[in-house]
């Protein structure tokens, strides 16, 4: 359940949440979904720090039976336009949003957005669906904070105040919108994002956890096979490097040498786990 009434999902700031008991008091609201016993950083365990919290103010640390949204705090979508997954806040997004078709107005990259997304003759209305390419790991490179796309001057005259907005990219925790991020695989390694024309219809069920392209398999095909790569960005140094072994969002944009074995079972046939090697 989401408690907090903050902003952009709620009402209240950061601040009014410190003063009404801050996340002490929100986790003293949920003591069955954690692990009590784990030990804090002061040698208390979570149990022992949270068990003489309080909320000071019931309308910014929501009583359990009045959640703010019961669950759905995030979500995790799949379809044929993100075979490995994305991402949505459905509790930032507009309700009508959270079910919705819409013809694809698409950006090659964050300067073509820029250059374009303001101009008074692009072929876009409120039903539209926004979409920004090249923005995910390799392709920004970086996968910055783009996520929260713009909504075009011309339609917040006309009142607009969300849109579906979709791309690789990330976004911050204190956006708002519907905004669906880290689709994975990105559109710069020729994940189906890169695929996706103007007018394509696009269509998201939060309920059902799907987003998918409404375009046929053979068009897709077709159009795949014509993807050209982009040209790599770096050639040498630090950007080389970057582009060769980062991975994708679904598995946290880490570089792939950085992966150990630490954790796993030992296959040895000893049967005890796996660490890290001593550091001398």
């Amino acid at each position: 359940p989401v408690l907090a009434n903050l902003r952009p999902s709620g009402k209240y700031l950061m601040e009014d949440f410190y003063y009404a008991g801050g996340l002490p008091a929100l986790l003293s609201r949920i003591p069955d979904l954690l692990d009590l016993e784990q030990r804090n950083v002061n040698g208390a365990t979570l149990g022992e720090n949270i068990s003489k919290a309080r909320s000071f103010n019931d309308d910014v640390i929501l009583p359990r039976d009045k959640p703010l949204v019961a669950n759905d705090g995030l979500a995790v979508l799949h379809g044929n336009l993100a075979p490995n997954g994305a991402v949505i806040k459905p509790a930032a997004a507009e309700k009508h949003l959270l079910k919705h078709t819409g013809p694809a107005v698409v950006f090659k990259n964050y300067e073509d957005m820029a250059a374009r997304i303001d101009d008074p003759n692009l072929d876009v209305d409120a039903n539209s669906v926004i979409v920004l390419q090249s923005a995910g790991p390799q392709g920004a490179p970086g996968m910055p904070e783009w996520g929260q796309l713009p909504i075009p001057q011309k339609l917040l005259k006309e009142g607009v105040r969300d849109m579906l907005r979709i791309s690789d990219a990330r976004m911050s925790g204190t956006s708002y919108g519907a905004c669906v991020l880290h689709i994975t695989p990105e559109s710069h390694i020729g994940g189906p994002l890169a695929l996706v024309k103007d007018g394509d219809l696009i269509a998201i069920d939060v309920e059902q956890r799907s987003l998918n392209m409404l375009v046929d398999e053979a068009e897709i095909a077709k159009r795949r096979k014509a993807w050209v790569p982009p040209i790599t960005k770096f050639s040498r140094g630090y950007g080389a490097l970057y582009l060769k072994h980062i991975k994708q969002a679904d598995e946290g944009c880490d570089f792939d040498f950085l992966e150990t074995d630490y954790g796993k079972k030992n296959t040895s046939g000893a049967g005890n786990v796996s660490g890290e090697p001593e550091i001398h």
